[in-house]
């Protein structure tokens, strides 16, 4: 097979050192959640994306020395011989299907946690910890300095043993090498401070000894943010940025080029930036080296990707949260397919995942996370075990992904709409600002049920109980979403505040629903997600005078887990919203709202023209409880009444989704069938059960004890 010639640049192998990709797709590493603790999860999930077509598939972060310790987040770690087995899988999944497998070492330097292994935290001068916690890190010495130099090289060697292809040198992110890179960070005196040559040593060395340490059969790259976003206190892409590119320009393999400052600059959701944003920072790297150069950008137009190769921009197309979405997205451009692309829509729920310390999950792709432990394919499903038919009533998130699951699994299904329209909340939520990619989520499914022939879609079909039941289907699936509260209920308060209620105090229903608001407007958030500041902004857009109220310190506090709260805070402060924080909604009556201080109880009072309640959500569930009552007095032949997505349980989009989608796969399962697979410790080689050890009383036989053990070979 050939691909459309259009797109044939992207399947050219490229030679990056000792090893070549066998395309220009590029998993660039990201964090899965998973980390050392779930190995089998890790390599099954990266042997997917190998599956797919990628042609260097990456791991995430991956910790050189204890002194680096990322928990309690899903970190990885080759520290020792259990690490190397356990990676091994890893290599050998990716390798499977032909693709190179990379591994990113790392040391997070004052970056780090720490809170495992209790080791000091290291950076090149003193300075607090990066992570708010008591103490801050050390300056180190040379001594430091020369540990870490092997702690990197015994870690490379490792790394190799373990198969991986392409060893990182890491120095992006405001981790340990960055550190050393920065004026902010690093004010040593020493040959490894003040100047830029001299800052740049450290990483001069870890490139020329992890090469030496890999030698021919590992190509070396370097992962290095060339523009931290701090001005001209740090490194810029027209400044230091590129005079370290100058200085190294031959010296890796490969370089990957990105933006630092934190993560959330990095993986910038779609909401504060478009397509291939970085490239204004990266764009001259490869104007300064013949090595290879790959970048990110949130890369999902084929055409874009093009783009970037021939204007001369990267070599490889980079992609983290694009290969999460759509892990097959290099074969479905391969094959003609890319209308069938899961688009990633820059909500930014993988972040969520890792900064929650859980398994990586997606708004688009249901099944990431998945492929271990429920054994979930992105694109294979099992054939249907019944001719049972299925109702799913809700053309929403989660109904459209059911009914879509059903259909590739071959289910006759009909899939019944009340409105005209299909998509639900997310068709509402794509209209907010920032927010249109959304909407990738419902036309993706569109496009797909268009291809399931045992799939009939009725909108305008609002159905009662009865109409259900005289269909005759053999299961029921409601997904009739959910509606905003009223009373005053959400994530901070339990009980219902004393609301009157009025034309002028309305929820998101009825801002979309188009109800008149009249200024000013005074949008309270119990929410803390997106929803509360991206009102307050569609409102302001819309000329009125804009207020956000929150029982919390910031606003959209949530979207912390996703990178997002210092940039929707700064949009809605550059916007002139005004912020009142830590404020309790106690009451709402005749334009008046009254408000208690979260900490002191002191009262406040506001007027409005207009009181928008951002607060708790209540499944729509009256046609669960007439059908259960129908059923009750039927009491035989009854299809069963099953509730998926918010209908269930308001949460996410992307929760909405996998519920839908886990319906589908399960519907024919016993109920044992459902509980996924868990990764259970092991005892690392060499050590004796908890029960075998036994304690020494005599202090002075513990210190002998204690001794012996460190001179013991293998000891650190």
């Amino acid at each position: 097979m050939h691909c459309n010639p259009r797109y044939e640049i992207l399947f050219e192998p490229v030679r990056i050192g000792p090893v070549t990709a066998p395309n220009r797709f590029y998993q660039t590493p990201h964090a899965t959640g998973m980390g050392h603790q779930k190995p089998q999860s890790g390599a099954a999930l990266r042997g997917i994306k190998a599956e797919g077509g990628w042609g260097v598939v990456s791991t995430e972060y991956c910790s050189i020395h204890p002194s680096s310790d990322d928990s309690p987040f899903g970190f990885l770690s080759l520290w020792d011989e259990d690490d190397v087995r356990d990676l091994a899988r890893t290599a050998d999944a990716i390798h499977a299907h032909g693709s190179l497998a990379a591994v990113e070492l790392w040391h997070g330097g004052a970056h780090t946690n720490n809170r495992l292994t209790r080791e000091p935290l290291l950076a090149p001068s003193a300075q607090p910890a990066k992570f708010v916690q008591p103490g801050g890190a050390r300056a180190m010495d040379r001594q430091d300095i020369s540990d870490f130099r092997r702690w990197q090289r015994e870690a490379a060697i490792r790394a190799r043993r373990a198969g991986f292809d392409i060893v990182y040198c890491y120095a992006g992110h405001d981790y340990l090498p960055f550190q050393f890179l920065s004026r902010r960070t690093n004010r040593r005196t020493d040959e490894y401070g003040g100047a830029l040559q001299n800052r740049v040593r450290l990483l001069r060395e870890m490139i020329e000894e992890t090469k030496e340490a890999v030698g021919e059969t590992c190509a070396v790259a370097v992962r290095l943010a060339v523009d931290e976003l701090h001005g001209p206190h740090g490194i810029t892409s027209e400044g230091e940025g590129r005079e370290i590119i100058e200085m190294l320009a031959e010296l890796p393999d490969l370089w990957d080029i990105n933006v630092a400052g934190s993560l959330g600059n990095d993986s910038k959701s779609s909401r504060f930036s478009a397509e291939g944003f970085q490239e204004k920072y990266v764009g001259f790297v490869k104007g300064l080296t013949t090595k290879p150069v790959v970048s990110v950008g949130r890369f999902t137009s084929p055409d874009t990707m093009v783009g970037q190769i021939r204007r001369g921009i990267q070599d490889f197309i980079g992609a983290a949260r694009p290969s999460i979405a759509d892990p097959f997205l290099p074969k479905k451009i391969f094959e003609g397919r890319e209308d069938d692309i899961r688009e990633c829509i820059g909500c930014n729920i993988c972040r969520s995942a890792n900064n929650e310390s859980v398994p990586l999950r997606c708004t688009q792709n249901p099944t990431i996370g998945e492929e271990w432990r429920r054994g979930w394919h992105p694109e294979q499903v099992d054939n249907k075990g019944s001719e049972a038919r299925v109702l799913v009533v809700g053309g929403g998130p989660a109904g459209l992904e059911c009914a879509l699951t059903l259909g590739r699994r071959g289910y006759g299904v009909m899939l019944a709409e009340a409105g005209n329209a299909l998509g639900g909340r997310v068709s509402r939520e794509a209209t907010l600002p920032g927010l249109a990619s959304w909407a990738r989520v419902r036309d993706h499914r569109l496009h797909m049920l268009g291809k399931q022939p045992s799939v009939e879609i009725y909108p305008g079909s609002r159905l009662d109980a009865e109409d259900v039941l005289s269909l005759g289907v053999h299961h029921v699936v409601l997904a009739t979403g959910s509606f905003w509260r009223r009373d005053g209920v959400g994530a901070s308060v339990e009980m219902p505040v004393g609301i009157k209620a009025s034309p002028s105090i309305l929820t998101p229903d009825d801002i979309f629903a188009g109800v008149p608001v009249t200024g000013p407007v005074l949008v309270y958030d119990d929410e803390h997600y997106f929803m509360g500041g991206a009102l307050a902004e569609k409102l302001r857009v819309a000329g009125h005078a804009v207020t956000i109220a929150t029982p919390l310190p910031v606003v959209s506090s949530w979207t912390q887990m996703t990178d997002e709260q210092f940039f929707v805070q700064k949009r809605l402060m550059e916007s002139g919203i005004g912020l009142l924080l830590s404020q309790s909604l106690m009451s709402a009556a005749n334009g008046v709202a009254e408000f208690a201080c979260t900490y002191t109880g002191r009262v406040t009072r506001r007027d409005f023209g207009t009181l928008v309640l951002v607060t708790g959500r209540i499944a729509e569930q009256a046609l669960f409880d007439a059908l259960s009552a129908a059923s009750a007095r039927k009491r035989e032949n009854n299809p069963s009444i099953t509730r998926i997505g918010d209908c269930l349980a308001p949460s996410s989009i992307a929760d909405a989704v996998h519920s839908g989608h886990k319906y589908a796969r399960h519907i024919d399962l016993p109920a044992g069938a459902a509980i996924p697979l868990r990764e259970r410790p092991v005892f690392p080689t060499g050590t004796k059960p908890w029960n075998a050890v036994q304690p020494v009383a005599d202090p002075a036989a513990r210190s002998a004890k204690s001794a012996a053990s460190l001179s013991a070979p293998g000891s650190s």
